[in-house]
């Protein structure tokens, strides 16, 4: 069975470079400190523990949620520079890790989180840049790969209205060849 991603329309293409609009979406999410890598693995723990049961349905008890695709995850700063390709490393250690929720849930059917650090909150239409790519994400992968996709932005004549996000498609334990990775800008469309 495949896992369920959130809906988006492509609305460019230029390899590996996409411009989307995503359809409103809920995720839970947790801010966590320390490196990219110890964020990541923090944020995972606390968002699994609440989709594997760690909640209070509506209607008593608790509830296991599908996974779902991709894990996100941003720095959580208000300082970031968007020209710097570093920004994704330099974010005084706090990261937003995210899951989307499976489109089959409402703010009011999906269970709460019994856990204080993890929060559930509604995303807009929103318009993203996105560059793709496999491999590890590694801080200097990701800078190059972030930096290319504001070279891509700066060159398409679009503006950066957030910080890059990083969304990870796959397991741990994938082949980092087989791995799908993206770094993702919102962007204001002309």
């Amino acid at each position: 069975m495949a896992t369920e991603e959130p809906q988006y329309t492509v609305t460019e293409k230029a390899e590996p470079f996409e411009l989307r609009t995503y359809q409103p979406r809920i995720v839970a999410e947790v801010v966590v400190s320390g490196t990219m890598d110890e964020a990541s693995g923090k944020g995972f723990r606390l968002l699994a523990n609440y989709i594997f049961g760690n909640n209070t349905a509506r209607s008593g008890g608790s509830q296991k949620i599908d996974m779902t695709a991709p894990v996100g995850m941003e720095p959580q700063s208000e300082k970031i520079s968007m020209t710097a390709p570093v920004s994704m490393q330099e974010s005084d250690g706090r990261w937003r890790v995210s899951f989307v929720m499976p489109s089959s849930y409402t703010m009011d059917s999906l269970p709460r989180p019994n856990n204080a650090a993890v929060s559930i909150r509604e995303i807009p239409e929103t318009h993203y840049a996105v560059i793709r790519f496999s491999g590890l994400t590694g801080a200097k992968r990701v800078a190059e790969k972030t930096a290319d996709l504001q070279a891509w932005l700066q060159q398409k004549g679009l503006n950066a209205t957030g910080a890059p996000e990083m969304a990870r498609y796959n397991p741990p334990w994938t082949l980092p060849f087989l791995r799908r990775n993206e770094i993702m800008v919102q962007y204001q469309p002309q």
